[in-house]
């Protein structure tokens, strides 16, 4: 399923809102494991671009 996030996420990249959305629904269906390496992933890859979403929603979701 982590692998299967990271490639949702890639392709939605483009759209902020979509990105969001995936992102909340990623931490919903991955294990506690699987949610702290896509965040170090999410944080790499995607950082620079939607550091302020990635932060929101992980906070939002008790992983920050």
């Amino acid at each position: 399923m982590f692998e299967y996030t990271k490639q949702v996420l890639t392709k939605v990249s483009f759209d902020r809102v979509l990105f969001r959305k995936e992102l909340k629904k990623a931490l919903k269906w991955l294990r506690s494991d699987e949610r702290k390496m896509l965040l170090v992933w999410c944080l790499t890859t995607f950082g620079h671009r939607y550091g302020d979403i990635i932060n929101e929603v992980f906070k939002r979701f008790g992983h920050l």
